[in-house]
Parts: structure tokens; C-alpha cells; sequence
């Protein structure tokens, strides 16, 4: 499998943007092998309320700690960022704040409305934690009406206690119906290579469209380094295919499926297709 090498000219211009504008993304916190391709593409997906995550899952590089105060101002460089990339559609997502009695909700809303402000004919995709299943917080940012919510489910049932920590399968779940019964278009995604067997992964897909998911992207899970899970197997492309039509058989409207495939992904793709 080969991706788009990490340089560019676009690829050199959003890296000064993020970097200037004192912003993150998960495509460098996450170690995203889709840089490349996004970057150059003008295209990056924002992390919000810093990048220390309070919470330390196991196949995920994004640092874990204590976080610092949330930066009042950052809502507003990422609408002016995203109005200098003229973006289209926005991805944003944010680490765990489980240190905020929110869990940074109402920071997630002020940004959503930021960047609607500043960019009126830009649709946004919101890539949300699960907020403890707490629905008021959900609500929060339903309210705040971005085009498309996503979650995700990370791996199967019997794997979700060995590398998510604090998150439940069930909770997720319940996340994205809670998302779909308020009338906003709702995603997911999930994690191949782990060591789950099929008949785990027909059941978390046949889950997640029981919840009313409409979306649906499955890639392969690579180590992003010596102190996370080991990959258990690499799945062949021709599966990979194999899992995307049994997804679209079960009632998903768009689904991405192959090993280089992460939540954002061609994100742009999705919200079109959701639209329908």
C-alpha cells in the first residue's frame, strides 16, 4: 500500500496555516498516513480544545496528560483559517476533555458558530467524543446544528475494553442514535487488524445501522508506535471491498472501506452523499 509523500506545494501552505494560526489537527497528532494526499489537497481535519487528551486509548499517538485552560481564541483563527483555505467542508474534531464539566461542549459549539459566521457556505463535519453518553452535552452540540455528527466505535464489543479507555461499545452506540433520532446526519467508523472475526464485525456494522448510522468508513489499524496494541493481521483490500458491500446491502448510504480509509477520509465525499 502506498500514499502520497508529505510535501507539496499546498501540503507547505497548510502546514504554515495550522502552524501560523497556532492550530492542531489530528492528520500530525494522529500520525495519519493520508497527509500526504489531504494536505495537498487543501484539506485538513481540526483538532479543537488543544491536544493533551485525558484519556489514553491504545491505538491512538495522540499525547495524553493533563491539558491546559481551552484557548479562547481558537475558535475564531479556525474560521478565519478555513476561509483562507476556502474550504467547502470542514472537519473538526477534539480530543477528550474529561477535566471540564462539559466535556467541552459548549467550546465545541462556539466553534461550530464560528465558523459558520465567518464561512456561511461551508458545511461542517463534527467528529465528537462521546461526552460520558451525557445527552445534554450531545445536545449542546446538535443545537449548534453542524451538517453532519460522527463518532466512532473503534473496534468491536469484545475488543472495546482492551484498547478504548473509559469508553463503553454500548455508550457509542447509544451516542449515535441519540444523534440520529435528533435529525442530524450520523457517522461512524472502525478499525480492522485487531484481532476481531467477522462475524464481530457484521454485528457492530448491523449495531451502528440499528442506531440509524448512515455513514460508515473501516480501515485498517497500524501501529503508530511500540507502546500501543500490535497489529494482530493486515486484511487484504478484496475484504475490505468484501465488508463495504455487506455495509450497503444493510442500509448505510455511503461507505469507505480500505486499508488506508480514517474517519475523514474524502470526508467531503460524505456529507454529499448523506445530503441525498
Amino acid at each position: 500500500m502506498k500514499m502520497q509523500r508529505a510535501s507539496g506545494e499546498n501540503y507547505s501552505m497548510v502546514k504554515r496555516l495550522v502552524e501560523s494560526n497556532h492550530l492542531h489537527t489530528i492528520c500530525t497528532s494522529g500520525n495519519c498516513p493520508n497527509i500526504g494526499e489531504c494536505w495537498n489537497a487543501g484539506t485538513a481535519t481540526f483538532m479543537i480544545l488543544g491536544e493533551i487528551c485525558t484519556r489514553a486509548c491504545k491505538f491512538c499517538a495522540t499525547k495524553t496528560g493533563k491539558p491546559l485552560p481551552p484557548d479562547l481564541e481558537e475558535p475564531h483563527r479556525l474560521a478565519e483559517s478555513v476561509r483562507t483555505l476556502r474550504l467547502k467542508h470542514c472537519v473538526i474534531t477534539s480530543v477528550d476533555r474529561d477535566d471540564l464539566n462539559d466535556g467541552g461542549a459548549s467550546f465545541w459549539a462556539e466553534t461550530i458558530r464560528s465558523v459558520k459566521e465567518v464561512n456561511p457556505n461551508t458545511t461542517i463535519e463534527t467528529l465528537i467524543p462521546d461526552f460520558d453518553g451525557i445527552y445534554e452535552n450531545i445536545r449542546i452540540v446538535i443545537d449548534a446544528r453542524p451538517d453532519l455528527i460522527s463518532h466512532n466505535i473503534e473496534t468491536v464489543r469484545r475488543l472495546t475494553p482492551v484498547i478504548r479507555t473509559k469508553a463503553k461499545y454500548d455508550r457509542s452506540i447509544d451516542v449515535i442514535r441519540y444523534i440520529s433520532e435528533k435529525g442530524i446526519i450520523s457517522k461512524s467508523g472502525f478499525m480492522l487488524g485487531l484481532g476481531e472475526n467477522e462475524d464481530e464485525i457484521l454485528s457492530t456494522m448491523k449495531d451502528l445501522r440499528k442506531a440509524g448510522c448512515r455513514i460508515l468508513t473501516i480501515g485498517q489499524y497500524l501501529q503508530p508506535g511500540k507502546d500501543y496494541m500490535d497489529v494482530v493481521n493486515y486484511i487484504m483490500p478484496e475484504k475490505f471491498k468484501e465488508y463495504k458491500e455487506n455495509a450497503l446491502e444493510m442500509g448505510f448510504d455511503f461507505v469507505e472501506s480500505s486499508p488506508l480509509v480514517r474517519s475523514s477520509f474524502h470526508a467531503e465525499n460524505h456529507i454529499n452523499t448523506g445530503e441525498k
